[in-house]
């Protein structure tokens, strides 16, 4: 088992992972990473969310360093308010992926988050949102989706499971996009090469913090370049068995602290 000391960095996932029901986190959680920044550990936000969607749980969370966010294409400064860095998906491309893969699977039915500070959540007729508390700004159709610059698009199908929308999207749209299942009813489209780790990676050099020094918690199979990148993975109970099946431990739910779990053990 690892000494306190060995891990410098803890990266969370928020939604399944850091987050319960509701977007809250628990006062256990809390005081778990409380103890364990107070110990000298840093904590970072790495989530699927792009910054405008994250701003307002940072401000509850008193947090005040950088956050990773959009699946890795952002890394924001909760300090100061700033975006650090953030690379756009091409539009036309987005739009030419879609369309393979819709010659694979039929129709699906898809939104964007624009790029920058205040991008709006943008989404087409018949997509439904799989988390109904972010705001969202229905379209007339998916011409008006590429108005603004974006940084992911995301998809879903009327009768595909989310693992095999995935796996069709990967098969149709290799070398355009990197596909993702980042959550339920969440498969998402971002730049070739962008995950999470390249994000994590990114912000974890600005700290002076290397991956065998980072300990990461994670959900769904958006975590796994994460946890390929940090030195040790952590998966909720509640986690796809994809991202399971590469963890190096498995804790309780994020409805049962599983974070404070392990925190409390590294970080007595």
């Amino acid at each position: 088992m690892a000494r306190p000391s060995a891990y410098t960095l803890i990266a969370t996932d928020l939604d399944g992972t850091l987050l319960r029901h509701g977007d809250t986190i628990s006062p256990r959680t809390r005081a778990a990473l409380t103890r364990a920044t107070a110990s000298g550990a840093r904590h970072i936000v790495v989530t699927g969310r792009p910054v405008p969607q994250v701003r307002h749980l940072l401000l509850e969370l008193d947090y005040r360093g950088l956050a990773v966010c959009g699946q890795g294409a952002q890394v924001y400064d909760a300090g100061v308010n700033a975006m650090v860095s953030s690379l756009t998906l091409d539009r036309e491309l987005a739009d030419v992926a879609l369309g393979k893969i819709e010659a694979e699977v039929g129709e699906v039915f898809a939104a964007v988050n624009q790029d920058g500070m205040e991008g709006l959540m943008l989404i087409e007729p018949g997509y439904e949102m799989p988390h109904p508390t972010l705001p969202a700004v229905r379209v007339a159709d998916r011409s008006a989706l590429w108005s603004d610059p974006i940084n992911k698009v995301l998809m879903r199908h009327a009768s595909l499971s989310d693992d095999e929308l995935a796996a069709a999207a990967r098969a149709a749209a290799d070398g355009l996009v990197t596909v993702t299942m980042a959550g339920p009813g969440t498969v998402e489209l971002q730049p070739v090469g962008v995950t999470k780790s390249t994000g994590l990676a990114l912000a974890a050099e600005r700290m002076g913090i290397g991956p065998q020094s980072t300990i990461a918690f994670g959900d769904m199979p958006n975590d796994i370049p994460m946890f390929r990148w940090a030195g040790y993975g952590v998966a909720m109970a509640n986690a796809h068995e994809e991202l399971k099946a590469v963890a190096d431990e498995i804790t309780a739910s994020n409805e049962e602290d599983g974070i404070a779990v392990v925190l409390e053990r590294l970080f007595a």
